[in-house]
Formats: structure tokens, C-alpha cells, sequence
């Protein structure tokens, strides 16, 4: 199967969300269903995706599940849930099938060392008791405290969103780059090919200004521990679909075939053991 691990569906008249705080939003500050992303996946011969959430919000969980048991190509969701609180492991308990994850805007705390609270390692430790994985959603400020929790709990299955979002635009390597080779030492962690479109310069950019990026990325973890990841419509903001397929498909070029099939679904297969479903033509 070829899989687009990482996409968003959203409404924001129906559910807010914060970090469209600004105005540079506006273009993606709109609805967009599974009907939308449908033609780009058969254009480009996708077979399933990974739904990912896009706000903190138990609701948005289960509309994700929703949309993951209907008929489409969605073969897992990466939801959220409270990873702080008490009673999660009755919660994950309760939700219908298709949950293969849970991710957090880490991100967006103000404490950098947030994945090393009591707290938190013991929420992920319920989702290792229950065969879920975490996805990291970090930028090079909060690497260190990625690193150390992914030490910490190898029982867990971890993926790094975005490749934690080197700052392109600006051409800044270091200390991203050590700090993802330390990480990527780590057996338990995988990372995504996605979202260096946005943050590379969005009107300006081209394919040289990436690629270094997103091949550290590939020689770091290898093939067989990166997985494709479109972030649409986000990428929208810079690119369009065809355009990140293109870079990824460059980024990959000096690969074997097997470790192309690999970054382009054997990887998030086997890491979100997902499950055939039939690809939905438009």
C-alpha cells in the first residue's frame, strides 16, 4: 500500500482552532472534508492515510473515528486525548476502533521539558500498555526533552511529526541536525517526511533549499523509519499536493525501490499496523 501518513480534516465553524491565530490562516481557514483529499490520492496512486488531530479536543477525536470507520481511505486516526489525566485509560478504553495514536501540540507549551513531567511519561506509559503509539509534534527547542522520553519508555512506539520542523526558511542546521541524529539512535522512534514545505519559505521556496533537510532526515533514520507524509491541506499554505509528492519523491530518489516502498507505506504499515481497506476512487 502506498501511505499518506499524516493529513487533517477540519471545520472551524464548528470547532475552533487556536493555532490558526493569524491572518496568514485565512487561506486554509475553511472546511475540508474527506471528499476534498479523495482526487489527490488517486491522482498520485495513494491507497490509504493516517488522520491526524488538529486541536485538543476529545470531540474532534471521535469524529475522526467516525470518518475512519466510514468508507474512504482513512486507515487510522492519530487523535487526542488527555494524556495528564487520571481516568485515561478507561477513555481510550471507551473509544471505537481505528484510534492508532495520540499526539499533542508539545509545541505550543510553554515548559520545553513537557514530555518529562510524572505525569505525562505515565500517560504514555498507558498508551505502550495498550499497543497505541505517540506522535511527537516538537521543533528543535523541545528535541532534548523528545530524546529523553523516548529513552525513557522503549516499550513505547514513537513518531516525529514533520522531522521536528527545522526553521528552513532561515537555512538554520545546527542543532537540529545533531539533535535529530541523537534521536534517530533510538530504536523506538520513526519520523515523518512531512511538513518542511511550510517551514521553508512559503512563496519563495524550492526544491535545493529542502531536500538537505529531508535527506538528513532519511540517512538519520533510515528507510525503513521514515514514512510519507503529505500535511494537507496545511502544506496548502506553500505547496500544493502534487508538489509535495514531487519533493518527496526527490528526497527519495537515491533510494532503492524496496526502500522507496518502505518511506511511502511500508513504514507506516508496519509502525501503525495499519489495516487494508480497499482505496475509494473519486
Amino acid at each position: 500500500m502506498r501511505i499518506d501518513a499524516h493529513h487533517h480534516l477540519w471545520d472551524p465553524t464548528r470547532r475552533a482552532q487556536p493555532w490558526m491565530d493569524g491572518p496568514w490562516a485565512d487561506p486554509i481557514r475553511r472546511r475540508y472534508t474527506q471528499a476534498d483529499l479523495v482526487p489527490h490520492l488517486a491522482a498520485h496512486r495513494i491507497d490509504g492515510t493516517v488522520l491526524v488531530q488538529s486541536c485538543a479536543s476529545d470531540r474532534e477525536t471521535l469524529e475522526l473515528l467516525a470518518v475512519a470507520a466510514a468508507e474512504g481511505p482513512v486507515r487510522g486516526v492519530v487523535g487526542w486525548a488527555d494524556l495528564t489525566a487520571p481516568g485515561l485509560p478507561d477513555a481510550l478504553a471507551a473509544l471505537p476502533t481505528g484510534l492508532v495514536g495520540l499526539r499533542h501540540q508539545v509545541q505550543d507549551e510553554p515548559d520545553a521539558d513537557w514530555l518529562g513531567r510524572p505525569e505525562v511519561r505515565r500517560g504514555l506509559r498507558t498508551l505502550a500498555d495498550r499497543g497505541l503509539v505517540y506522535d511527537l509534534l516538537v521543533t528543535p527547542r523541545e528535541l532534548p526533552a523528545a530524546q529523553a522520553v523516548v529513552r525513557a519508555l522503549p516499550e513505547l512506539s514513537f513518531v516525529l511529526d514533520h522531522a521536528a520542523k527545522p526553521a528552513v526558511a532561515r537555512g538554520d542546521w545546527q542543532p537540529w541536525a545533531s539533535a535529530l541524529t541523537a534521536l534517530a539512535a533510538l530504536p523506538n522512534v520513526a519520523c515523518k517526511l512531512s511538513g518542511l514545505v511550510t517551514e521553508a519559505d512559503w512563496a519563495a521556496w524550492r526544491p535545493r533549499q529542502i531536500l538537505p533537510y529531508a535527506r538528513h532526515a532519511l540517512d538519520a533514520f533510515g528507510p525503513d523509519r521514515v514514512m510519507f507524509g503529505s500535511d494537507w491541506p496545511v502544506c496548502t499554505l506553500a505547496a500544493d499536493y502534487a508538489d509535495v509528492v514531487a519533493l518527496a519523491e526527490a528526497a527519495t530518489d537515491r533510494l532503492t525501490a524496496p526502500e522507496r516502498r518502505a518511506v511511502f507505506g511500508g513504514t507506516a504499515t508496519r509502525v501503525y499496523g495499519l489495516a487494508a481497506r480497499p482505496r475509494t476512487r473519486p
